[in-house]
């Protein structure tokens, strides 16, 4: 029988993951308070049914599964709702604007015992599983120095709605480049450590029409010596995500907008790229795949509700560098 999802918010990444479970053989049916995108999902995907709110969804429909693909404000009430309707949940990420709100749905996750998978989606791509595989290997010798960057113009995110009027652009919507693009937060944690101590600044630099953070730079110190630099923002031209590792014998780097990873070898004195043919919806389809793995399968999440307060543990001490001036001491990682 097939797997019955209920997609609550019907935004661009809401339609995604239900085109994507749709492809995979579920049946779909969404949440969202603006009739025209229930429409638009309607239109994408075949529906057994819409809805305005989630209360409305629960009271009436029978679902084997939610994703919750809302803007991060409304994640911990949301997720909430459908663990407690005994539902497991694939959660976009972050897990909430605040490590205090995620704290209270990792409490209720770890009572109502239901699979919950956190959406970090470069966890899922092709060629940072490269990147990782590689470090683990030392290709480029004793880790000393890495450089993330993910930066990206915000009116090119959605060039089909003015991104004013995109959650990203308001704060009391949980937008923002720090939260956003927590993804590389995120990376730095599964690629590497806990970090020791760290230095940023969060502000709004450019003239973008919003009222967030669109630039982020922090400088982190690892424990076992290596020093990360990360910089997010939201207004840069060209696009550019991409990770730098430089050791002592040799450098790693992953360039998405080239789509390879390649290696320089101080003893061939040469790079060797290694290009991926893969697109972006892979990665998506990838989690998927995995969390159906895991409500029908058993598999363990790849990426859970407490990596996700991790995150959002690094968020605050970012934000704490940021509004003191100073470099911070982080605090070890929540164990909760």
């Amino acid at each position: 029988m097939a797997t019955h999802v209920l997609v609550i918010g019907a935004g661009s990444v809401g339609k995604r993951h239900a085109a994507n479970l749709a492809s995979l053989g579920c049946l779909i049916s969404g949440v969202d308070p603006r009739r025209d995108r229930i429409a638009e999902l309607g239109q994408r995907v075949p529906m057994v049914e819409g809805y305005g709110t989630v209360e409305e969804a629960l009271r009436h429909g029978r679902f084997d599964a939610a994703v919750v693909a809302s803007p991060p404000t409304a994640h911990v009430e949301q997720a909430s709702a459908c663990l407690r309707a005994e539902l497991p949940v694939l959660l976009e990420k972050p897990v909430a604007p605040d490590l205090a709100s995620a704290l209270t749905l990792y409490d209720l996750a770890v009572r109502s015992d239901r699979p919950i998978l956190l959406g970090y989606t470069f966890r899922w791509w092709e060629p940072v599983r490269r990147l990782k595989s590689l470090i683990e290997e030392a290709r480029a010798g004793r880790v000393l120095r890495v450089s993330m960057v993910m930066a990206a113009h915000l009116a090119d995110w959605h060039p089909w709605e003015p991104y004013q009027d995109f959650f990203m652009a308001r704060a009391a919507l949980g937008g923002g480049a720090l939260l956003d693009e927590s993804h590389f937060l995120d990376l730095m944690l599964w690629l590497f450590e806990w970090p020791a101590e760290l230095g940023a600044t969060v502000e709004k630099l450019s003239p973008l029409e919003i009222d967030t953070d669109d630039n982020v730079d922090v400088s982190v110190s690892l424990p076992s010596g290596p020093r990360v630099g990360i910089h997010l923002d939201l207004y840069s031209r060209p696009h550019e995500r991409s990770i730098k590792v430089f050791g002592d014998a040799g450098t790693i780097e992953w360039n998405n907008e080239a789509n390879h990873v390649r290696v320089f070898d101080s003893g061939v004195d040469t790079w060797q790229v290694e290009p991926f043919t893969c697109e972006r919806n892979d990665m998506f389809v990838a989690e998927a795949r995995h969390f159906l793995d895991m409500i029908h399968g058993g598999a363990a999440p790849l990426c859970t509700l407490r990596d996700g307060c991790r995150v959002l543990q690094l968020v605050e001490a970012i934000r704490d560098s940021a509004r003191t001036k100073r470099v911070v001491t982080v605090s070890p990682p929540h164990g909760r």
